[in-house]
């Protein structure tokens, strides 16, 4: 399914998953970035379910990736 702009398609992927890719070992950790502004927003799928946008977590993978390598670059 594309997103009407050509780009790649959506995905959207649940907390294990998301944890495994981030880093995140604990639930806590995770919503407590959240909170801070420093994690993407999960989005609600259901009653009782979210996921979050798997292209926003490649992005934030992203930007730690160049802040780290700005880091050390410094």
């Amino acid at each position: 399914m594309y997103n009407g702009d050509h780009k790649k398609p959506r995905r959207l992927i649940r907390k294990p998953e998301v944890k495994n890719r981030s880093g995140f070992k604990s639930d806590s950790g995770l919503y407590d970035a959240i909170a801070r502004g420093d994690f993407p927003k999960p989005i609600k799928i259901g009653t009782r379910a979210s996921a979050w946008i798997e292209s926003d977590i490649e992005d934030w993978i992203d930007l730690k990736i160049a802040a780290s390598r700005s880091e050390r670059a410094t």
